[in-house]
């Protein structure tokens, strides 16, 4: 056999075996009947109490990969809030000696709620209204990230008109393209991203804002993509930095974030500690003066997190495939349609068993291409009515989820020493009409008084 095919052997009794440790939260262990614990709770149990879908989160992983980012890259790291965010997130990040990096006005104003202090935040985004880089300066947020000049237009009218002088990170595109999914690759010459260091607007970009008395310039930064597991893509990236801001000498440089996670058999990637380590490594022998930050999203969050399903049907088609429905879908997990991104399954209720069988796991929505896993082993007995989970969950799925077929929104539980607690409820039905409003005077069934629908009046029969 080849290289090629015995590495593909390899993966394919992996997918044949219990699922491999390294994709499950850290503190995942197995029960005394088979079952998974994570936190030291059992999540079968967890499951039958709070219901499914359910994104079981372990608090500890959480709270660990913070603690590496901040140990790798020190004061002004941050945490890419996108990839996950809620109130106690934020909170929990924040505690742990982050900054967050949030990218609209909602996300700015989750982590105002939850309690972080603004200037512990940067407001990216490729195009901030008006309204959020006023809020943003009305709160005193300690970096804004420019990313074009319209947005250097409203900022100084902004602070014209009596704003205090933010902070500020010019956002360039170094014209590195990294090895991911053309959707998550921006830091290519062309992306909507940033000012282009090749055709000089980064340049343009430097020289109007340093001349300006409206803002600070305090650093440049970038960022090349997600799910980015060669690191030498950001070694390249730094390479291009470094020389552009060696003559500005300014006191701080981002290289974003975009590290790549495992998601499936036979994958690895790179800690933040030793992404970290090599970026160091570079800046120190390309001679940068700057403070190197990074901001870490999917690396901290993405394997802290199992989503647990429940098998509603199972349906066989001789010759061609199975498929096993469940009661979620694209609706808590869109990667797999936006990215093709691959997943792979393990039954909650025996961690340690072997996943000879093959089936396609799809959600209750009514679209076909509402796939979640395309080719997912599971155990020889899966049945209906049976617990499904899906690791390395906790980045992109519930924060980019969506209620489609007005299927409720999943809940998310953090688990730690043997304690579950809720942190976003499950959405209800009441939820779902919460903002529709009814025209005044209409009836529940759609009928006003006087028989019309709507404000056309009904015809009368024959």
């Amino acid at each position: 056999m080849t290289d090629t095919e015995l590495a593909r052997a390899d993966v394919l009794a992996l997918r044949d075996g219990p699922i491999p440790r390294h994709l499950l939260p850290d503190s995942a262990a197995t029960g005394p009947h088979g079952q998974l614990l994570v936190g030291g709770v059992d999540v079968t149990e967890l499951a039958a109490e709070l219901g499914t879908p359910l994104f079981v989160y372990d608090e500890d992983h959480l709270r660990d990969r913070c603690r590496e980012a901040v140990a790798t890259f020190g004061e002004g790291v941050a945490y890419a809030a996108k990839a996950f965010l809620c109130l106690e997130m934020a909170r929990l990040a924040h505690s742990e000696g982050l900054h967050l990096d949030v990218a609209t006005g909602g996300e700015l104003h989750v982590a105002l709620a939850a309690g972080v202090p603004a200037d512990r935040l940067v407001l990216h985004g490729n195009n901030k209204s008006v309204d959020e880089i006023d809020e943003a300066l009305a709160a005193g947020v300690g970096r804004l990230v420019v990313d074009n000049f319209a947005e250097v237009d409203r900022i100084e009218r902004l602070v014209e008109a009596g704003r205090a002088r933010p902070r500020v990170l010019v956002r360039v595109t170094p014209g590195v393209e990294a090895h991911t999914h053309e959707y998550t690759s921006t830091g290519q010459d062309d992306s909507k991203f940033g000012f282009n260091v090749a055709n000089g607007d980064a340049s343009a970009a430097l020289a109007r804002l340093g001349a300006s008395s409206r803002v600070d310039v305090v650093g440049i930064h970038a960022h090349i993509g997600s799910q980015v597991f060669r690191v030498d893509s950001f070694e390249r990236a730094l390479e291009v930095l470094v020389a552009f801001a060696a003559p500005l000498d300014l006191p701080e440089l981002s290289i974003g974030g975009g590290l790549g996670v495992a998601y499936v058999e036979g994958e690895w990637a790179p800690t933040i500690a030793q992404w970290g380590a090599s970026l160091t490594n570079v800046a120190r022998a390309l001679g940068l003066r700057a403070r190197l930050s990074a901001e870490p999203g999917r690396s901290l969050v993405a394997s802290a997190a199992v989503t647990v399903y429940t098998v509603g049907a199972i349906k066989e088609i001789p010759g061609v495939r199975t498929y096993a429905a469940v009661d979620g879908g694209f609706g808590d997990n869109p990667r797999p349609v936006l990215y093709g991104s691959d997943y792979t399954t393990f039954a909650p209720a025996a961690l340690d068993a072997a996943r000879p069988r093959r089936v396609r796991v799809v959600g209750k929505h009514c679209e076909s291409g509402d796939i979640l896993v395309r080719d997912a082993p599971v155990p020889a007995d899966l049945a209906v009515g049976d617990l499904l989970a899906t690791p390395v969950t906790g980045a992109y799925g519930l924060t980019m989820g969506s209620n489609y077929n007005k299927v409720l929104r999943p809940p998310a539980v953090f688990v730690s020493g043997g304690e579950a607690r809720v942190v976003v409820r499950r959405e209800t039905y009441a939820d779902l009409t919460a903002r529709d409003l009814l025209q005044p005077g209409l009836a529940p069934s759609g009928r006003s008084p006087s028989g019309a629908v709507g404000s056309r009046p009904v015809r009368p029969g024959p």
